[in-house]
């Protein structure tokens, strides 16, 4: 009878610990790809490529009206006619314009500098989901892009502001030593306007239809930053509870146009600012840009994927 030798049953290898293979690709140096760096590095690194943020936007703005006929012009065109609109609508029909002295230039700064404001965080909304082929291709800060289109606004809004002299020089608007508060103010909006654009980006890049949602929420806001009437005159007025009119004075957008007719219109005066008006500017811009840039960091690893 013959026999049949059996080999004894093998046990299969254990799967190596995570430790181990941490410690295996530390190290050959490997490391996580498009693993979140720390928010020092971040900064650095996003720093290093500031260059690229300034030619993005510049690029970006180029492009923009590149195939209409009057391309840039379309720059100073749009809000001039926004808030040619406004004005009937709100000046002549609805009567806002009643006791608002130089009640144009008062409109146009309005429209100027909420326009900012609203593309700003209307660009931001799709600096990720509308630009993935970018972030799949290379690797750089994702932060650039949002940046890169708030950057991209301001542009447009400094090539605009020409008209926007224009016209307050037409109605007698003296030009004046307080003009160059314009600089301070835009800095801060410019630093609000990106955080918000950031946290939009952010969430966009999760959810895009969001921006499907955004013009209505931004018409809504709008509607109550004083960029057609006057939250002073409203002030004034009894019809509304104090706490309504103290939080639509503190409104960021409000408080980023009303310094913004205080530096250019004469007749807008300090008594129409809300009290310590600077400092406001300056927390909003600080809880926005800081927020909203760590805000974003922190999903840094899963912009793209998905």
């Amino acid at each position: 009878m013959s026999t049949v030798l059996h080999a004894p049953p093998q046990t299969p290898a254990p799967a190596p610990a995570d430790d181990d293979l941490a410690a295996l690709a530390a190290r050959h140096g490997l490391s996580v790809s498009g693993a979140r760096p720390s928010l020092p590095e971040y900064v650095r690194r996003l720093w290093a490529r500031r260059h690229f943020i300034t030619a993005f936007a510049t690029a970006k703005l180029t492009a923009q009206y590149s195939q209409a006929k009057l391309g840039q012009v379309w720059q100073v065109m749009t809000p001039l006619l926004n808030a040619a609109v406004y004005y009937f609508i709100f000046g002549v029909l609805l009567g806002t314009k009643h006791g608002v002295p130089d009640y144009i230039p008062f409109l146009v700064t309005g429209v100027f500098i909420w326009t900012f404001t609203q593309s700003s965080i209307m660009a931001g909304t799709r600096a990720v989901s509308g630009n993935l082929g970018l972030v799949r291709a290379l690797h750089f800060p994702r932060a650039a892009l949002p940046i890169s289109f708030c950057l991209q606004q301001l542009q447009q809004l400094l090539f605009s502001m020409g008209a926007l002299i224009v016209i307050l020089l037409c109605f007698g608007v003296p030009v004046g030593v307080s003009w160059l508060l314009a600089l301070p103010a835009l800095f801060l909006q410019f630093t609000f306007n990106a955080g918000v654009a950031m946290v939009m980006a952010r969430m966009g890049a999760k959810t895009p239809d969001i921006a499907q949602l955004m013009p209505f929420v931004l018409r809504t806001w709008m509607y109550v930053s004083g960029v057609m009437w006057s939250i002073d005159k409203l002030a004034q007025k009894d019809s509304l509870p104090h706490a309504v009119t103290i939080a639509l004075a503190a409104n960021p957008a409000a408080v980023y146009i009303d310094l913004m007719r205080f530096a250019l219109i004469d007749s807008f005066h300090a008594s129409q600012l809300p009290a310590h008006v600077w400092a406001l500017a300056a927390g909003w811009a600080l809880v926005a840009g800081i927020g909203g840039f760590i805000y974003f960091w922190k999903a840094e690893e899963t912009y793209g994927r998905g």
